[in-house]
């Protein structure tokens, strides 16, 4: 009898080869998605933050590109420049993705391309971004956030056939509205006899960002807890919602993102899930001696849990079905950070565009 040997690339590959866990790309920089579709990777993602990332990393190759389009819309504020080159760097990396989105029916292969975030009141506005989005290449999926006005549109996007991935999230109560929310979209669908097989919405889950509240709320409170116990929230919240979504059946994967240490990994290996993390910590996971096994229903330890429970009001929200209302979403400290992290990257990508369109003649 022979025995096949398979050797993998590095723990990512392995983990993507011998697991049904996905990895994707939290990054829609051409050159730290080639590294990442070398060890496994089957998608990527674009927002503001992103895109100021690639071209402060890439300024050589956008600059000139920048310019042209200045000349081209001669009408155009620095706004409207900044998210056509969103939706440029988003369909230069779609393009990258589009043969693998091909090889697996539309379940992977797919780039993710963020919403205005400013939009997150406003349900028809997300609704018309989602749809231009969808259209901007047939592998996108469209990141929509998990506010009281994000839920209607995540269930029309759906309804409409846009796939879309379910961002500023961290709670179990905002995953369960949105995997209701995506199932009525589905379902809506089924019923006129419209396709859903080539569908693939996911919901994120920021675990690290969750954790990172907690840790602000002990410091300002002056709670003492065994700081390593803060390191579990966000795993503990994404191993509840993930035993959850499989008990119904829900039609949507997990995503985790917001990576701050190992265990944003390791501990869903094995899942029918997502792992996202940014480029510098695929390059250290590859690096690490962590071993890829699945660890996805071996449970949190239940004192760390009880510990979170008891002295984190919003742990408990968000460990807790039920535990914030839809109402509530916008209101959660995490909600706020974020949404306000990202709406400053809007206004800093305007910046950048205005450096080019109106240069400082003062040379400061």
């Amino acid at each position: 009898m022979t025995r096949v040997t398979t050797t993998y690339k590095s723990p990512l590959h392995e983990m993507t080869q011998s697991t049904p866990t996905c990895l994707w790309n939290d990054s829609a920089s051409i050159k730290e998605l080639s590294y990442s579709m070398e060890h496994g990777g089957v998608g990527a993602t674009c927002n503001p933050v992103i895109v100021l990332g690639v071209l402060k990393q890439e300024m050589g190759t956008w600059k000139k590109r920048i310019r042209v389009l200045i000349d081209e819309l001669p009408t155009a504020t620095e706004e409207e420049i900044g998210w056509r080159l969103v939706r440029e760097i988003s369909v230069n990396a779609a393009r990258l993705l589009k043969p693998i989105f091909d090889a697996q029916r539309g379940r992977n292969g797919r780039l993710s391309i963020q919403t205005d975030p400013r939009f997150y009141r406003d349900t028809e506005a997300i609704v018309r971004q989602a749809e231009e989005f969808d259209g901007l290449a047939p592998n996108m999926i469209v990141k929509i956030p998990v506010t009281r006005a994000g839920i209607p549109a995540i269930e029309e996007a759906t309804y409409r056939g846009i796939s879309i991935n379910a961002t500023v999230s961290f709670t179990l109560p905002q995953c369960i509205a949105v995997a209701e929310a995506v199932e009525r979209g589905l379902s809506r669908r089924e019923k006129e006899g419209q396709d859903i097989a080539s569908m693939g919405p996911v919901c994120t889950i920021m675990v690290g960002r969750l954790d990172d509240w907690l840790k602000a709320v002990a410091e300002k409170e002056g709670i003492t807890i065994d700081p390593g116990y803060m390191e579990w929230a966000g795993v503990a919240v994404f191993k509840k919602a993930y035993r959850i979504f499989r008990e119904r059946g829900y039609r949507i994967r997990l995503l985790a993102a917001a990576f701050r240490n190992h265990m944003h990994w390791s501990e869903f290996i094995g899942g029918n899930v997502v792992i996202s993390p940014p480029y510098s910590w695929q390059v250290r996971l590859n690096a690490s001696d962590v071993e890829v096994r699945s660890r996805i229903d071996e449970p949190v330890e239940p004192r760390i849990v009880e510990e979170l429970s008891r002295k984190f009001a919003d742990f408990r929200g968000a460990y807790t079905e039920g535990g914030l209302p839809v109402e509530g979403f916008d209101s959660f400290a995490p909600t706020r950070r974020t949404l306000r992290q990202f709406i400053t990257a809007c206004h800093d990508l305007d910046g950048l565009v205005r450096d080019f369109m109106l240069p400082n003649p003062d040379g400061v």
